[in-house]
């Protein structure tokens, strides 16, 4: 009897140590597969990251040109090849001109399009007041050390904005915008 009774004994005992080692398996299966996905979603997210980075470095590049191309520009009252407007132009919600922004000029930096517009920072093209009509930058000019309010230069320096779009790899795209006196 004592003999019969063992026999089962490790019979079922053999049969409850397999499930719970399948049952342990599993479990180590499913963690390993969590580890792995958080590891891709981590690499993934960092890719983001660098290409955001990669396209905010090439916007400077298009800031740069815009200003260069601003400075050396002759007539401020006529707009100029899809690039640039005398007066400011109407803005989305975001504060982004609508502009088509495949008609503007182009620059390729690596992997990345700059494209860029300017408009001047004034309510009509022919300005005849520009304090009324137009963003402008008025320098104080001290003419002693006597307390008081000091006199402003007549405003001379007028306002441009500059509106850079970066589209890179894999959907990114950055707007950044830089307000320069000319």
């Amino acid at each position: 009897m004592k003999l019969a009774l063992r026999r089962l004994k490790r019979r079922t005992e053999r049969g409850v140590t397999m499930v719970v080692v399948l049952i342990l398996l599993t479990v180590m299966l499913l963690g390993g597969l969590v580890l792995a996905r958080m590891t891709e979603a981590s690499t993934i997210a960092g890719g983001n990251v660098a290409f955001h980075e990669s396209a905010l470095q090439a916007s400077e590049i298009g800031l740069n040109t815009a200003f260069t191309a601003v400075r050396t520009m002759s007539n401020e009252q006529m707009a100029a090849n899809n690039w640039y407007s005398p007066v400011e132009v109407a803005k989305d919600s975001k504060g982004v001109p609508n502009v088509t922004w495949s008609n503007a000029p182009s620059i390729a930096v690596g992997a990345n399009t700059v494209r860029y517009v300017v408009e001047r920072a004034c309510t009509v093209a022919d300005v005849d007041y520009p304090l009324r009509e137009c963003l402008v930058k008025q320098i104080p000019q001290p003419k002693s050390r006597v307390a008081g309010s000091e006199e402003l230069e007549p405003p001379n320096s007028k306002q441009f904005r500059i509106t850079v779009r970066v589209e890179g790899p894999k959907g990114t795209v950055v707007t950044v915008q830089s307000l320069v006196t000319k």
